[in-house]
């Protein structure tokens, strides 16, 4: 039996069985709407090299692994549940009978890390491959790691609408390409880009579909509240509109995907959840409104959060191919075509821009806490995986070398961040836990400006629960009480409806968010000034509520949402968007003593005390009786490198020495001269100033340190005896006269500054660094001006002497002006002396 007759996959499902059976690993590419993803499946399920094994087929997203598995088992006649079933987060259909398993990617991971052999399972497809979540690339690693060690006989085959170009080159994998498409889409621009609210211009575009084009509309729109505003817009027209995205009940996106029972027209608003492997019957029209919102990692909140922006082009053709699955379509694009050629080609692979703390716990369960030994398409960047370690180590998920602890066991667990799967781990009350992290997963229920305590909103979810009319969005409570519910069911606690212990909610957030944990800034007195609103968090980084929240007064808080800092905010740091208060007695319970010895710019003074401290938090001071000089040099090295190094007075001597060595580093590189600039000074400041601050405490004795000593300790025997020798501080003149020589950065040759009296008789440019490099000349006129600049000497005697002859002998009669320079004796001094 042919499950894809009259599909444009019919025409490579012989190729894509015959590469199935000879490569573990084949990738491909068909249009929207060629049946890769409802029909090529039950194709392959009876291939001989499956021997009646399991088909996991993954999707990103619940909805669409709900309705693909319903797909899939109405080819076979079935319902969902016999041979074809599907599990997502908190929801399975299967039976013994299921053969074929749609699944979303956390649960393909946690098969995964509960039987890395998968047996019994003969193929995964990795449908949507273009999206390339963190999960899919996770999963696609792990399964190749999979193959390589432990089943040969496994097959991965990855599917997608659209993949990057160079995909088939880097893994080295038989390609196949479906070019057919189902019907052609006439793909419509808007002369010029529109102005005004998506939902405004989405709505209209619907109307005029409406009475130009026969068939359904599919519309696209960033979110759940645009939806509900095209909504509004639309309740007047002739045909059923309904909405459509993750969140919505089980029911209610049956209705958008089914067609209508009355046979009325329907108009479904969407958010991108509708790109891709959904098939809505009866669509003939798509309306896009450009926008999609996707998760963007929030350092702030540190979870992942939605971000609006523009539609790439490859969504963009996801999208206007839902028109052509049915028959010919109409697809239009709410922008203009010079828009379209300026949209990026397709979205970075979530790997480079996510949060990695999942993703590293997950790879420590797995038993590489290293990520660079797994074939990645893109590897995670090494800042993220530090950063997601140290996280995980604060939440005592990693050890300090990477490796799973229990706890961090305990936490995959919970198919959800981290955090609050630590939240939900550890909080002892599981009914409040429960709320909490629903409260913090979902998005708030209360309007922005209405105050920033988590607490309330607890209230609130609980005041809805016992039927009162209370504060918040019904429809986000609602959202929020079906992820609790699931949570206390995870954590067999029943339902809390009593009012929340707002400290108690405080200490939940701080599980969650232990480096957020804050305390109300002091003022230079040293006490706290509570009321202010302005909080230091343990991580060291400054906060602020917004004037006059209700949390203002408090001592402590758990921050849980907030920004990095922007204009506005001063020295306040970010803006605290979602927090509750917290008892200090709790940071006590995580408090320690530890030596800090630091330089303390505002004093100018070296600080040696113990703190009793939560990360930059400081409860509590005793003095440091014993200073290891060790630490001492560390904190003022410290102290000099954030400040600069004008800390320290260098003597004139001291100076003339950094450029004489630094001219020898220029003009003889081979002999490894110290690096004397204000660089290679601060970067060694431990090794060459060291032992000079085992008595130093203020700016002041930073002040009065002698350098010159410690700048020639740095030079290595027989360096001082080279340097005198090579360049030498003074050079003695035809008359006798000791002169200073003044060297001068980046090897530019020295000056020589002299009275030109003082050089009669001298033909050759005097020379140092072994004679190969000539000073530079200033010769001086009697009264100290220079009168002359040259490396040419003998040139200067022959010609320019002459003339500042006749110029100067005039102002200075009692100098000698002789008409032949070459002969006359040289002098320091006067005609009166000389006789």
């Amino acid at each position: 039996m042919s499950f894809s007759a009259g599909l444009p996959i019919a025409d490579v499902v012989s190729e894509v069985r015959e590469a199935l059976a000879s490569h573990p690993l084949v990738l491909l590419q068909a249009p929207p709407g060629a049946g890769k993803s409802t029909a090529l499946p039950l194709e392959l399920l009876n291939e001989p090299w499956l021997a009646g094994q399991k088909v996991l087929v993954l999707q990103p997203r619940r909805v669409a692994a709900r309705a693909v598995a319903a797909r899939l088992a109405a080819g076979l006649g079935e319902d969902v549940g016999g041979t074809v079933g599907y599990r997502v987060r908190f929801e399975a259909r299967v039976s013994a009978a299921t053969r074929l398993e749609v699944v979303t990617e956390g649960i393909l991971t946690r098969r995964l890390q509960r039987d890395p052999e998968l047996a019994g399972v003969g193929l995964v497809v990795l449908d949507e491959f273009h999206e390339r979540s963190l999960n899919a690339d996770l999963a696609l690693a792990l399964l190749r790691e999979v193959q390589g060690a432990l089943r040969e006989d496994l097959r991965v085959l990855v599917m997608s609408a659209t993949l990057d170009e160079s995909l088939p080159a880097r893994l080295g994998v038989p390609f196949i390409r479906s070019e057919g498409r189902a019907y052609p889409v006439d793909v419509r621009y808007l002369t010029a880009d529109p102005v005004g609210r998506v939902e405004d211009v989405v709505a209209g575009a619907v109307r005029r579909a409406l009475e130009e084009h026969e068939g359904d509309i599919l519309a696209f729109l960033p979110g759940v509240r645009e939806i509900r505003g095209a909504l509004g817009r639309l309740a007047d027209v002739n045909a059923v509109v309904l909405p459509l995205y993750g969140d919505l009940p089980v029911r209610e996106q049956g209705r958008a995907l089914l067609p209508d029972p009355s046979g009325r027209r329907k108009v479904v608003l969407a958010t991108n959840i509708a790109e891709t492997s959904l098939t809505i019957q009866g669509v003939r029209v798509v309306v896009d409104g450009g926008l999609s919102r996707s998760q963007v990692f929030d350092p702030g909140s540190g979870l992942s959060r939605l971000v609006t922006g523009r539609v790439t082009q490859d969504a963009a053709t996801q999208r206007a191919g839902r028109a052509g699955r049915l028959g010919p379509g109409v697809a239009y694009r709410l922008w203009s075509p010079r828009t379209q050629a300026l949209l990026p080609a397709a979205r970075p692979p979530e790997m480079l821009e996510a949060d990695l703390a999942p993703l590293t716990l997950e790879l420590a369960q797995w038993g590489t806490p290293d990520p660079t030994t797994l074939l990645w398409l893109d590897a995670p960047p090494a800042p993220r995986v530090g950063a997601a370690r140290e996280l995980l180590t604060g939440l005592n998920a990693l050890d300090d070398s990477g490796r799973v602890t229990p706890e961090g066991a305990r936490l995959l667990e919970f198919p959800t961040h981290p955090r609050l799967a630590h939240l939900l781990s550890t909080g002892a009350n599981g009914a409040l836990a429960a709320d909490v992290a629903a409260l913090l997963e979902e998005r708030d229920p209360f309007p922005v400006g209405t105050g920033t305590d988590l607490s309330e909103r607890v209230s609130a979810l609980r005041s809805w629960r016992r039927g009162e009319q209370g504060r918040g969005d019904v429809a986000v409570l609602e959202r929020i009480e079906r992820l609790s519910k699931q949570w206390r069911r995870t954590r067999n606690v029943p339902v809390d409806n009593a009012e929340p212990d707002h400290l108690e909610v405080g200490a939940l957030v701080a599980l969650a968010y232990p480096e957020r944990v804050a305390l109300a800034r002091e003022s230079t007195s040293g006490l706290a000034r509570s009321g202010t609103g302005r909080f230091l968090l343990a991580s060291g980084q400054g906060a602020a509520l917004p004037e006059g929240d209700a949390l203002a007064g408090s001592r402590a808080l758990a921050v849980a949402h907030l920004d990095a800092g922007s204009a506005g905010w001063g020295q306040a740091g970010g803006r605290i968007f979602l927090a509750a208060p917290l008892d200090p007695a709790v940071l006590s319970t995580r408090a320690s003593w530890v030596d800090a010895v630091r330089w303390d710019t505002r004093s100018g003074t070296l600080v040696a005390q113990q703190e009793r401290r939560v990360g930059a938090l400081v409860l509590d001071i005793r003095p440091l009786r014993d200073l290891p000089g060790e630490q001492r040099v560390e904190a003022l090295a410290a102290g000099i490198r954030s400040e600069g190094l004008h800390l320290l007075k260098f003597t004139p001597e001291a100076e003339q020495l950094r450029a004489r060595v630094d001219s020898l580093r220029h003009w003889r590189p081979e002999d490894s001269w110290p690096d004397l600039t204000d660089a290679g000074l601060l970067a060694t400041l431990e090794d060459w100033l060291g032992p000079s601050l085992t008595t130093v405490r203020t700016r002041d004795d930073l002040a009065r340190i002698n350098l010159l000593p410690a700048l020639q300790g740095w030079l290595t025997w027989p360096q001082p005896q080279h340097l005198d020798q090579l360049a030498p501080t003074h050079l003695t003149v035809p008359s006798g006269s000791r002169v200073r020589l003044e060297y001068r950065p980046d090897g530019q040759n020295p000056i020589l500054a002299v009275k030109l009296q003082e050089l009669f008789g001298l033909a050759d440019t005097p020379t140092v660094n072994g004679g190969r490099t000539p000073v530079l000349l200033h010769l001086l006129s009697p009264a100290g001006r220079p009168v002359q600049v040259t490396q040419d000497l003998r040139s200067f005697w022959n010609s320019s002497y002459f003339e500042v002859r006749r110029d100067l002998r005039g102002r200075y009669p009692k100098h000698p002006w002789p008409d032949d320079p070459w002969t006359h004796e040289p002098t320091r001094f006067t005609k009166k002396r000389l006789t």
